[in-house]
């Protein structure tokens, strides 16, 4: 459901906390921690920054949401995006790329700041399900392919398929104990899931693996020092490379609310609760805003903490802050992720975005429509072809499904049909300036193929809608057909273009029917 009408999503109403928000904040708190960690390294940046980053942003996005399950926080989808676009410019997890995240988290915060505060949050519906359901896919599967050589306990530089595949090719270079520690967490965070929302499967997961890894004295590669660091301002930053962050910045403000629209818009449908899309544009625009002034990176909504969120029987936004303070306050246990196998996180990662990797949708697309398909193909494809890039795989998507909208748009059909001397006309499809002139040439068209004929009427209630310039389109044919002599009619306005209709053609001659509305006529013949 949507938030009530006329809230203001600068000026929210949020209901007092409840002990159950309390109970739900630290359900949330156990399957955060390790998350942090772990998104903080697919995104490139140091481990450590994912704990500040995780409490910040849950704590801010706070007061603005309108969702009570909504989690915002590091995020897989969003952390890979980061690392596509910030892995060109310096070298990951370096001073360099750290300050370019930062200020990619604020650029990404105030475009979406700027989009709630305007009302404008339909905005994220151009990420249309065909993109969505080639990219989502997709992006899991980089993702994947991504942690492998941690999983295998192989060294490799960089995370494009030039780097990540002569790797796993050669088994010879394969770390077993580290591949075993690795599978041994996904296979418990994948049986974890059916214990329950309840049940902190990734912290168990993680438990697990690092219980493992010192019991059988696992000697790999491990995260590292994590030194404990408690959220700080950071202003100097390199603005001046902003310019460089822009199509970025789009991408994953748009992409990353595309899934929160999801998230918000599943659970208030289960709880039968309000959401508000610009409240929470606002609420994530302010989470990214504050993790950059502490040195963060993007972040987004999280589907798997919002259904703890959901099970734990939270109440209001509230838990999300309980969330953050909880894992503030563990923020001297980092010292006990120092030993933590690499393979460990990987395993983490790859078993959060397994589900991901199911083409359903892409599927479901191809026997639905072979223009969305295409569209959904191509995006997926060049996902997987350009990644680690894949800002410009979404633009890609984003730019082909909007030219197949216009394509679909500018096809106006005009059945018709001759009774008695009179050439009836029916278009069907929307009337705007993109189409307004195939009317023209199917109506002139029609009158050569029947010179016969002394009047048209033309009908109106196939069109979805009819935009100012169409209607005037409409006028000229009309005005077309007086000078040759030929009467005309105009019946069966539609309820959708009627008023625009009745204004541009008021004078009499033109024989509008303004009384008339939608009648199902026959076609003897369509021409």
């Amino acid at each position: 459901m949507r938030d009530a009408p006329g809230a203001s999503p600068l000026r929210p109403r949020l209901p007092r906390p409840t002990s159950r928000d309390v109970v739900a904040g630290l359900s949330v708190a156990l399957v955060l921690l390790p998350q942090a960690v772990a998104y903080a390294v697919l995104a490139g940046m140091p481990p450590v920054t994912g704990l500040v980053v995780g409490s910040v942003a849950t704590v801010a996005a706070v007061p603005f949401a309108s969702s009570p399950f909504l989690q915002t926080g590091p995020v897989a989808i969003t952390g890979l995006l980061v690392f596509g676009a910030l892995s060109p410019l310096a070298e990951v997890a370096s001073a360099e790329y750290v300050g370019l995240a930062a200020v990619l988290a604020l650029m990404v915060g105030v475009v979406r700041l700027a989009i709630g505060a305007t009302r404008t949050g339909g905005i994220a519906y151009l990420m249309s399900q065909p993109v969505m359901a080639g990219f989502v896919p997709a992006a899991a599967v980089v993702i994947a392919v991504s942690q492998a050589p941690a999983l295998l306990g192989v060294a490799v530089d960089g995370r494009g398929p030039a780097t990540i595949l002569p790797a796993l090719v050669d088994p010879g270079a394969w770390d077993l104990h580290a591949l075993a520690i690795g599978l041994l967490v996904v296979a418990v965070m994948t049986f974890g899931r059916r214990a329950g929302a309840l049940f902190p499967h990734v912290l168990v997961a993680v438990g697990v693996g690092l219980g493992v890894a010192l019991l059988t004295g696992f000697d790999g590669d491990v995260v590292g020092e994590m030194p404990a660091m408690l959220p700080g301002l950071v202003l100097d930053l390199p603005y001046q490379r902003a310019p460089e962050l822009l199509v970025s910045a789009l991408v994953i403000a748009l992409v990353g609310f595309a899934e929160v629209a999801a998230i918000a818009r599943t659970f208030a449908r289960r709880s039968r609760t309000r959401w508000d899309a610009d409240r929470e544009f606002v609420s994530q625009g302010v989470a990214n805003v504050a993790v950059g002034l502490v040195g963060g990176f993007p972040v987004g909504g999280s589907f798997s903490r919002s259904a703890v969120a959901h099970g734990a029987g939270a109440r209001t936004a509230w838990t999300g802050a309980f969330a953050g303070l909880v894992l503030l306050a563990a923020t001297p246990l980092v010292v006990l992720f120092e030993q933590l196998p690499s393979a460990v996180l990987a395993g983490v990662i790859v078993a959060a975005v397994a589900k991901l990797m199911r083409p359903t949708e892409l599927l479901e697309l191809r026997r639905l429509s072979r223009q969305q398909f295409a569209v959904a193909l191509v995006t997926f494809v060049l996902t997987l072809v350009i990644a680690p890039q894949i800002q410009y795989a979404v633009l890609v998507g984003v730019l082909l499904s909007i030219g197949a909208h216009l394509r679909r748009e500018l096809s106006i059909a005009a059945p018709s049909w001759v009774s008695d001397d009179v050439l009836h006309v029916r278009p069907v499809g929307v009337l705007f300036f993109g189409s307004a002139h195939r009317l023209g040439d199917q109506v002139e068209d029609c009158l050569a193929d029947h010179p016969e004929v002394g009047h048209v009427t033309v009908h109106l209630d196939r069109l979805g809608r009819v935009d100012v310039t169409g209607a005037q389109s409409l006028r000229q044919v009309l005005d077309d057909l007086h000078e040759q002599g030929t009467t005309t009619s105009v019946v069966d306005l539609s309820p959708t273009g009627a008023k625009i209709v009745q204004r541009v053609l008021s004078d009499p001659a033109y024989g509008v029917d303004a009384g008339s509305r939608a009648v199902d006529l026959p076609m003897p013949g369509q021409l």
